[in-house]
């Protein structure tokens, strides 16, 4: 009556073994390492090991295991001292970079199976978090200007002349001289301009056509402007060779950035939200400007670091979102640092456009930026204004395309940090800071012991209770619940899920929860037992008729696990997700796991009188 088939059997067996070896990488703990790597074409070799040895050395550092995967060098150390004291030294390596890690101490043998230990999180490792807000209003001017201009290319192309174009509140106003131009003027635009709504009628009585951004398109300009932030901040982190960088989207208008092992935020903070680029203009043949004076058509006043005007034309030859490439150096004669750019085929085909028909013309290099002006006293948001600063202006010797350098930079570190921005991408529009958090490796590692120590506590007085209250039932119970925490850490490292403290209380929640289908089961056995049944009959009864209750209970509190990782943030769905695989794991140890034991325990036995319950 009670008992499983052989298959059944060796099932649970191989999944528990599974479950076992797949566990086990666990349980070697972690080192703390530095992982070095290549910025660019520099070779990762022997030698490169032999810099490090040395460098460590001279740093009287002592203790340390250096050893070679694929094209990066990981360099093991004793403690947690000893690791950020040897990247500061290893920081030094010129075209490598270093990154903070805590790498499992898995035997070699259980990693050539697939073995792998869970990933932490931030607050058990360490590191730095920022949330960041992008500016969409910018996002959506942008995108305005850039209508603007591709309206005007069209009337151009088309020889179609208007009498005024411009933006009046959120609608695009173009006016005509007669009804003709406005109704072929209105047949280009609608085909060749999708984002916005156009329609002809009179204003101020005259003809016009104004268009409307579509409601859809002002939805794809904020998900694009989120999308290419998200990348270019991901390219930016990859440039300070943070090691397992989360960067990921909250909502509509936010992005999370978690960086492990990173304690000094200042620098790579003021990285990430850089909106830094460069453009390339003409520059006036007589360059220099006296306040007062009339300004040519075409050209505006700009001014040097020092406050020195100088008139350059609006017409943008060159902008960063056509940069492709940049590399700090310094100029062989003079020592100067300059930054050498490469652009893409359209960028370097209006580079060379300009260049051919304007050699010993002068050309001018305009830093733009922003700079903090105040916080907004009602939304507490910071509030900036646009920087254009004149770095450099040269005659064109002779005409070139998409490789250039770019000198007059103020310092190598300008260099280095202009270059960086300039590889990783411009930001679609400005993002803000609003909220930033460094947590340290001691706290880190107190949370792991914290989160350890509440897992154990909970599992002990689970164990307690269960063995004291149902007896050899009870141990059943305990079991299945230690194979229960064991699958659910073996489901974490298979599929590479990152734990976290809320991760930890899912799994102290799951413990809890493990044993409630266990008590329906005993008491509905108990129930039968005290209906007159057999004690085989009362087993069987007791499993079968509390299924569909513990089915009910665990379905449901699935679908709010599958809810809150559907619309939760970070720490919230860590805990979705370990709860959720709880469910599952719980299931299956309290249900199959527990009678497949009592089956071993009662089944055999045809004429049982009685049970431990």
């Amino acid at each position: 009556m009670n008992h499983y088939p052989l298959w059944k059997n060796l099932l649970i067996l191989i999944v528990l073994a599974l479950g076992i070896f797949y566990a086990l990488p666990n349980i070697y703990g972690r080192s703390p390492v530095v992982q070095t790597s290549a910025i660019k074409a520099q070779i990762v070799d022997d030698n490169l090991i032999a810099n490090i040895d040395a460098k460590l050395t001279e740093g009287n550092l002592s203790g340390f295991t250096i050893e070679q995967e694929g094209e990066t060098i990981i360099t093991k150390f004793e403690n947690l001292d000893d690791q950020f004291k040897g990247k500061e030294l290893l920081d030094g390596l010129i075209g490598y970079k270093s990154a903070l890690n805590l790498k499992p101490n898995i035997p070699e043998w259980l990693a050539n199976f697939g073995g792998k230990a869970m990933s932490l999180g931030l607050d058990l490792r360490g590191g730095v978090y920022f949330l960041m807000e992008v500016d969409m209003v910018e996002a959506l001017a942008n995108k305005t200007n850039q209508i603007r201009s591709d309206a005007i290319q069209v009337l151009s192309k088309a020889k179609i002349s208007k009498q005024s174009l411009r933006w009046n509140k959120e609608k695009l106003v173009i006016k005509f001289k007669s009804i003709e131009l406005a109704n072929k003027a209105f047949d280009k635009l609608r085909k060749q301009i999708n984002e916005v709504n156009f329609k002809q009628r009179q204003v101020d009585g005259v003809e016009a056509i104004v268009g409307t951004i579509r409601d859809n398109a002002i939805q794809a300009i904020k998900t694009k402007a989120l999308e290419q932030n998200i990348s270019t901040i991901k390219n930016r982190v990859n440039e300070y060779g943070v090691s397992e960088p989360i960067v990921q989207r909250q909502g509509s208008e936010r992005i999370i950035v978690q960086l492990p092992g990173v304690q000094d935020s200042t620098e790579i903070k003021e990285s990430l939200a850089s909106v830094a680029t460069l453009e390339y203009k003409a520059a006036h043949t007589s360059q220099g400007y006296v306040e007062g004076q009339s300004i040519p058509l075409g050209y505006k006043v700009y001014y040097w670091a020092d406050g020195r005007p100088v008139l350059l034309s609006k017409r943008t030859i060159v902008t960063g979102d056509q940069l492709i490439d940049a590399s700090a150096g310094t100029e062989q004669k003079s020592g100067r640092p300059q930054v050498s750019v490469t652009l893409n085929n359209i960028g370097g085909k209006r580079m060379l456009n300009f260049t051919r028909d304007n050699v010993n013309n002068p050309m001018a290099v305009v830093f733009k930026d922003r700079e903090f002006v105040e916080k907004d006293p009602e939304t507490g948001k910071n509030i900036y204004k646009p920087r254009e600063v004149v770095i450099n202006i040269a005659n064109i010797n002779e005409p070139f395309s998409n490789r250039f350098v770019t000198t007059g930079l103020e310092s190598s570190k300008f260099a280095n940090k202009l270059a960086l921005q300039l590889r990783s991408g411009s930001l679609a529009a400005p993002v803000d800071i609003v909220r930033e958090k460094t947590i340290g490796p001691s706290l880190g590692k107190e949370n792991i012991d914290k989160g350890f120590l509440s897992v154990m506590v909970g599992f002990v007085l689970v164990l307690v209770f269960m063995l004291i209250y149902y007896k050899i039932f009870g141990l059943v119970a305990n079991i299945a619940l230690a194979f229960n925490v064991v699958l659910i850490v073996s489901v974490l490292s298979m599929v590479g899920a990152t734990l976290t403290l809320p991760g930890i209380a899912g799994i102290v929640l799951t413990v809890g929860m493990a044993v409630d289908a266990n008590v329906l089961i005993f008491e509905r056995i108990k129930e039968e037992l005290a209906l007159g049944n057999t004690a085989q009959g009362s087993i069987k009864s007791g499993y079968d008729k509390a299924l569909s209750t513990i089915a009910d209970a665990n379905i449901t509190t699935f679908i709010a696990a599958i809810v809150l990782f559907a619309f939760g943030t970070g720490p919230v769905k860590g805990f979705a997700v370990t709860l959720s695989i709880g469910i599952v794991t719980s299931m299956f140890t309290a249900i199959v796991v527990s009678r497949a034991i009592v089956n071993k325990i009662y089944g055999n036995k045809a004429k049982l009188k009685s049970i431990s319950i």
